[in-house]
């Protein structure tokens, strides 16, 4: 009798148990569900990128003098995962990017333009100073042209291997700046880049997609980089660093 009620009083515990682990697991399906749907909503990672871009170059082809710190900063951040789809070849690049791109958001607590970050340090003779936050605007700058060029190798040719569009890339943009040993690593990273395929399929988009976001990108980024550009130069800051 005994036996019986102890049997009964598991049994019960199990059934517990595995309404439970049911439970959990429709939850975990439901929040997938969720978490899919908000990012189709929100669209690829590189629909979100020209989305944030478009909205910064609008900001200063109104007429905007100033570029605000903050906006900059966060539009910037959604770029990392850019440079996360080409792998370890751009390791390197993408480790650097996403230490400066933090620098500049935690500066936007304090700063709220482009310019207040280059006076800050134009007035405490920092400009070009490792670790100062107008030496790493520089670098910022530099990446968003490396993707832009990318993109615009990318989309010269059908042909156009990911290899050989990163390579021109590259030697456009970064290649003058760095010491032999990065490019010659660089160099053998090129190797291990995803074909143009793989990248298109990591993005999350179509031959056809993929041309109008990467075109979206490039279009809005031009404006931005000659903004910043333009606010070195109009301080008589050369840009050969």
């Amino acid at each position: 009798m005994h036996t019986r009620s102890f049997r009964n009083r598991d049994n019960a515990k199990n059934d517990d148990r595995n309404v439970v682990a049911l439970q959990q697991q429709q939850q975990q399906q439901l929040h997938r569900q969720q978490s899919s749907l908000r990012r189709r909503e929100e669209g690829t990672p590189l629909s979100v990128v020209a989305n944030a871009f478009e909205e910064l170059a609008r900001s200063i082809e109104s007429g905007s003098r100033d570029l605000q710190l903050a906006q900059f900063s966060t539009a910037c951040s959604l770029v990392s995962i850019l440079f996360g789809c080409l792998g370890m070849a751009f390791k390197f690049a993408e480790i650097e990017y996403v230490a400066k791109v933090q620098d500049l958001l935690e500066a936007s607590k304090t700063y709220n333009t482009l310019e207040n970050v280059l006076d800050h340090d134009l007035n405490h003779d920092t400009v070009r100073k490792p670790g100062s936050h107008s030496r790493n605007l520089r670098r910022v700058r530099q990446g968003l042209d490396l993707i832009k060029a990318l993109f615009e190798q990318f989309l010269s040719s059908n042909g156009c291997s990911l290899k050989d569009a990163a390579s021109t890339a590259y030697s456009q943009v970064c290649a003058p700046y760095h010491t032999w040993a990065i490019r010659k690593a660089v160099f053998f990273g090129m190797y291990a880049l995803p074909t143009r395929e793989q990248l298109v399929v990591k993005l999350n988009e179509t031959d056809d997609t993929v041309q109008k976001e990467m075109e979206r990108y490039i279009a809005a980024c031009n404006p931005i980089i000659r903004y910043i550009d333009n606010l070195y130069t109009s301080k008589h800051i050369t840009l050969d660093w």
